[in-house]
């Protein structure tokens, strides 16, 4: 039995048929998104639920809903307009939603997550409706622990927090960013199986810096600047320690924190709470995974690249700890391994006579070794960098659009036949370049991936080229459902290491004949539950698996057998309804 809400609960009857036992009846059945089918209640469930006469009278099977549903959104005519039809519905009915996210996956991502929910992010505010998940600001931190209690779920296990400081591509969002925790745990229930009833999404809005946000009428959230230093610290502190005392079996995972934050804030609670950083640490996972199918492509080892990454924030960050690790894992010394990383940032290449956070210190390359790279005698610029390093790969990761150039893709084809180039920044107006672009300046040789969905690419009269999309959520869903299934007291970095090992494996098994360095957003699903599988035999071999219900053997039966879809359940009536 598992008691989900306040509001009901899951059993299996004698004869094994798992049911819900629903503590609520009528108008508040109907109401709250969990429990209601709309006009899928049978109709001994309407009167024994005092729901009769109270719907149209036909009975929908949840096959008959989806398609209804999907008609009215085809209808919706923009982007925004059907992620707000979608938003609509989740509050309506959850389960519905689902299924029909299951049924149209590859063409709702793009709504639900990126791009569009960028826009909804910036409109947030003026298209505000409803309520959802955890909301903390400094106008209530100091009663963290009673606000957590008020929440609909009993068991939550995986939560995404917020404090929107560096939403995508598009910065400071204010309140706005709680869209990301949302559409983020969509993709974690339809992409990677975690029940929908066990997820919380958090807004933890220190503030905002931007004072048009603060001076809007509309702006829901606290109209203050930003907290910082040791008042934010104290914040997170009362966040982390509230969430542990309620649900200290949930993992964490940090999304969208200034790069001012999201290293310090990863490092001072990973112990804390079972916690990840997706910019960072999934960032980097896909990102390499991408990389490494590549270089199956061209019959060569990821220890022979040089790879340049162009964006020094969480994501630069991230992708380069993620390609120096890799480097060692694939035979390098530490010290070879951060030979082949060059990483810059707005001011140029880093180097070690500059000021600089530190996180990029490792990365920074001794002043003397580069001094002739330039031709102004500041820090080398990309193409220098690209010119004079060798580099065989580059990662765009800034954020800035159109800062991909002929010029650079060239200075990569002197140095291969060819090139990798993923242009990574999301949302798609912040691509570094099209892949049109890309493949036209390596006249078809460039090996192009992006982090926003692009349509396939034809050039003259050749063959249309499939762009893959390398998109966290190629990690991110299995990387949770794999540490809340193994019960981890952490999330170490050979768990993600392990995440990213297994989509380049599964990409390779799958897709490389095609051409393809990503898997199709159709195939998420199945890439999901072989990253879980492998994130919970890394958890055991790290020794931070406490789960008692299955072996490391049968992890992937396990990850399958729990991997949640969406159905109706018959209900019956709790004592109390």
């Amino acid at each position: 039995m598992a008691r989900l809400s306040r509001f009901f609960e899951t059993f299996h009857d004698a004869d094994g048929v798992e049911k819900m036992r629903v503590f609520i009846d009528g108008h508040a059945l109907m109401r709250f998104a969990a429990t209601n089918k709309g006009l899928a209640f049978s109709e001994a469930e309407r009167v024994e639920f005092g729901l009769d006469g109270l719907l149209p009278p036909q009975v929908l099977n949840l096959q008959e809903q989806v398609e209804r549903t999907y008609a009215q959104y085809s209808r919706e005519a923009t982007p925004i307009a059907r992620y707000q039809y979608l938003r609509g519905l989740q509050e309506r009915n959850e389960l519905l939603f689902y299924a029909v996210i299951d049924a149209h996956l590859a063409e709702m991502m793009p709504i639900i997550y990126t791009p569009t929910v960028g826009d909804a992010v910036k409109q947030f505010s003026s298209m505000y409706q409803v309520a959802r998940g955890l909301s903390l600001s400094p106008a209530n931190i100091g009663r963290a622990k009673e606000a957590v209690q008020n929440g609909f779920y009993d068991d939550v296990r995986m939560i995404v927090a917020t404090d929107s400081s560096a939403i995508l591509g598009i910065g400071d969002q204010g309140y706005g960013g709680l869209a990301i925790p949302i559409g983020t745990l969509a993709l974690y229930t339809a992409g990677g199986g975690v029940s929908p009833y066990r997820t919380l999404p958090v807004a933890l809005d220190v503030g905002t810096d931007r004072a048009d946000l603060r001076e809007s009428p509309v702006y829901v959230g606290v109209p203050q600047p930003r907290l910082k230093g040791e008042a934010y610290l104290a914040f997170m502190d009362q966040f982390v320690d509230a969430i542990k005392a309620r649900f200290p079996r949930a993992i964490l995972q940090w999304e969208d924190l200034s790069k001012d934050t999201a290293f310090t804030v990863l490092a001072r609670y990973r112990k804390r709470i079972a916690s990840f950083n997706d910019d960072v640490q999934g960032t980097g996972a896909v990102a390499l995974a991408g990389v490494i199918s590549a270089c199956r492509l061209r019959g060569e080892r990821l220890r022979d690249q040089r790879v340049v990454v162009y964006g020094a924030g969480a994501g630069g960050g991230g992708v380069a700890m993620a390609m120096r690790d890799g480097l060692v894992r694939d035979g390098l010394s530490l010290q070879e391994a951060y030979a082949r990383v060059f990483v810059l940032d707005s001011k140029g290449l880093l180097t070690d006579d500059r000021p600089m956070e530190d996180y990029k210190r490792p990365f920074a390359k001794a002043a003397a070794s580069v001094a002739g790279w330039s031709a102004t005698g500041r820090a080398p610029d990309l193409e220098e960098t690209l010119r004079n390093s060798g580099a065989t790969v580059l990662l765009g990761l800034s954020g800035q659009p159109g800062t991909f150039t002929e010029a650079h893709a060239r200075a990569l084809m002197a140095n291969t036949a060819r090139p990798v180039i993923f242009a990574l920044s999301n949302p798609t107006t912040s691509c570094e370049a099209t892949p049109e672009e890309l493949l036209r300046w390596s006249d078809g040789m460039a090996i192009v991936a992006t982090g926003s969905p692009f349509g396939p690419v034809r050039l003259g009269g050749g063959e249309p080229v499939e762009i893959g999309q390398g998109n966290n959520a190629f990690i991110f869903p299995g990387l949770g459902m794999g540490a809340v299934l193994a019960n981890a007291s952490e999330v170490t970095d050979g768990m993600v290491a392990a995440a990213s090992e297994a989509l380049a494996r599964y990409t390779a098994e799958h897709h490389l004949a095609d051409g393809l360095v990503y898997p199709p957003i159709s195939a998420l699903q199945e890439v999901s539950i072989q990253v879980a599988t492998a994130v919970i035999h890394q958890a055991f071999a790290d020794g931070v698996a406490t789960t008692r219900n299955f072996a490391p053997m049968q992890a992937e039966d396990w990850v399958r057998r729990h991997f949640w879809r969406p159905r109706y359940l018959p209900f019956v009536r709790g004592t109390g309804a």
